[in-house]
C-alpha cells in the first residue's frame, strides 16, 4: 500500500473546498504570451492572501514540467536534517500528486551523504505543500521530488546541489523549485533593505554569497538554505541568468507595515 501523505494545511494557508481554491488561483495566476524555460524558481510559501500574489505571478510566468524538484525548509523540526520523501503520493484537493520514485531514488543514491528517506520532516510542514496548489493548477500532471532542509551549511547545500545536477543533468525539462519567504516581522523599511540585498545575490547567482549574508546581516530568511542548493545546482546545469518576478510584503495585504513578511519570487534561466 503506498503512502498517502495528507493536506496539514488546507484551509489554513489556502482553501480546502476546490472551487474557492482554484477561483483564489485564478485571480494570482496571469497568462503569459510567452513562458520562460526556467532551470529554478524562488516561491513564497505564506497564506496566500499574503504571498499568492508573488507566487501566482511567478509560477504563471514559466513552463511548468511534469518532473519538479521542490526544496523546503524545515520549519517543525521534525525528521532528519536533509529530508527526502521517495515513496507515496500527497493528497491536495485539486486530487493526487505522485512522488516521482524514480528521481527520488535516483536522488537518494546520489546523495547518499547527506539526505535520508524521511516522512516525519514532511508531514506538518507548509513550504512544500502550498506550493501545489499553483503547480496543480499550472500542469495537472506534476509528479515531485520533495526535499525538506533544516542543516543550511554550506557543504550541505553545495552536496544537495551537486546530487541534484547528478539526477537531473539528463533530464530534459526538469525544473527546481525552491520555497522561501523573505525578513520576518521586521519594519517594511527595515525587510526591504535587508531583503535586496539576499535577492541582489540570488540574481549574481551565488549560494555562497547569499549564505555568507544571510548569517553576518542575521537576515530571517527561512528558506536560504533550500534557494542556495537550487542555485549551486543550476550553476551546474548551465545557468546563465536570474531574473526577480516581484517583490512585495504582507503589508501589501494586512496594511500593517509596522512587522511585515518579505516575498520575493525569482527564475532563473539557462
Amino acid at each position: 500500500m503506498k503512502l498517502v501523505r495528507k493536506p496539514s494545511q488546507a484551509g489554513r494557508f489556502y482553501p480546502a473546498e476546490i472551487k474557492q481554491l482554484n477561483e483564489m488561483l485564478g485571480c494570482f495566476i496571469k497568462t503569459a504570451e510567452s513562458k520562460k524555460k526556467a532551470l529554478g524558481v524562488v516561491s513564497p510559501h505564506a497564506g496566500y492572501v499574503y504571498s499568492g500574489k508573488v507566487a501566482g505571478l511567478t509560477l504563471s510566468s514559466i513552463q511548468i514540467p511534469d518532473r519538479i524538484i521542490i526544496l523546503g525548509p524545515n520549519h517543525t523540526g521534525y525528521g532528519a536534517d536533509t529530508s527526502i520523501m521517495n515513496t507515496g503520493a500527497w493528497s491536495m484537493p485539486q486530487g493526487s500528486v505522485p512522488v516521482d520514485e524514480e528521481l527520488s531514488n535516483k536522488l537518494l543514491i546520489n546523495g547518499s551523504k547527506i539526505l535520508r528517506a524521511d516522512v516525519n520532516a514532511h508531514s506538518h510542514e507548509h513550504s512544500i505543500e502550498v506550493q501545489l496548489p499553483f503547480l496543480q493548477y499550472l500542469n495537472k500532471n506534476i509528479r515531485i521530488v520533495p526535499i525538506c532542509m533544516r542543516d543550511y551549511s554550506l557543504a550541505t547545500c553545495r552536496e544537495l546541489g551537486r546530487a541534484i545536477y547528478e539526477t537531473i543533468k539528463d533530464i530534459e525539462g526538469a525544473l527546481i523549485v525552491a520555497s522561501s519567504d523573505m525578513t520576518h516581522y521586521e519594519p517594511q523599511e527595515y525587510a526591504e533593505i535587508q531583503d535586496r540585498k539576499a535577492i541582489k545575490k540570488i540574481i549574481a547567482l551565488d549560494p555562497d554569497g547569499l549564505l555568507y549574508l544571510v548569517e553576518k546581516e542575521n537576515i530571517s530568511m527561512c528558506g536560504a538554505g533550500p534557494v542556495a542548493a537550487m542555485l549551486f545546482a543550476v550553476k551546474l546545469l548551465g545557468a546563465k541568468k536570474s531574473e526577480l518576478i516581484l517583490y512585495n510584503t504582507s503589508g501589501e495585504a494586512s496594511g500593517d507595515y509596522s512587522s511585515v513578511v518579505g516575498y520575493a519570487g525569482i527564475v532563473v534561466e539557462g
